[in-house]
């Protein structure tokens, strides 16, 4: 049973999108759509279990790292964007059209915030308060998935090019870089 509801999570979270028909995603975790029902209830049932299920394993993937290693950091940003940030992207082309959507993008940018400043903050020791609230900020811009995107998908760089560009901007920004 524990397996069955796994697969359906993988494959709503797959799909990602909550105006899919239950007989799609039931369709991809090979079951019948009863099956997808009697584990969630509901479409929104199945919705805000992929969204908790999406946000701990993105968690998990996300705060292995020990804080204040830039190079895992940005290894560990660019490994979760290479998986996950097209369907970021095209999730957040869709904003403003639909609340459960917009609820999904909010908490992935808390988790992303709760990151740059558990993972990256212990790197601008000896910034003042304003700095380093604003410094913070910058981390958040540097490290977005649309960084990422500009670099990787439109300015054609290879992952490790990538992995450099993204610790060099953090790296400016830190004490790391003496970037007070």
């Amino acid at each position: 049973m524990a397996a069955t509801r796994e697969r359906i999570l993988d494959a709503a979270l797959e799909i990602a999108d909550p105006r899919v028909p239950l007989a799609t995603i039931a369709d991809r975790a090979g079951v019948s759509q009863r099956t997808v029902l009697r584990h969630f209830g509901s479409r929104g049932g199945l919705f805000i279990a992929a969204m908790e299920a999406g946000d701990a394993r993105i968690r998990a993937e996300r705060f292995s790292i020990p804080a204040g290693d830039l190079e895992a950091a940005v290894t560990n940003l660019v490994d979760h964007y290479e998986r996950q940030g097209d369907q970021v992207v095209t999730r957040l082309a869709q904003e403003g059209q639909d609340q459960r959507v917009d609820r999904v993008l909010d908490s992935g940018r808390r988790l992303h915030r709760l990151w740059v400043e558990e993972k990256l903050g212990p790197l601008l020791e000896g910034c003042d308060v304003r700095t380093r609230r604003r410094r913070l900020a910058q981390l958040v811009a540097a490290c977005d998935v649309y960084t990422w995107k500009l670099l990787r998908r439109d300015c054609g760089l290879s992952r490790s090019e990538t992995e450099k560009a993204i610790a060099e901007l953090v790296r400016g920004l830190t004490t790391e870089g003496d970037g007070r």
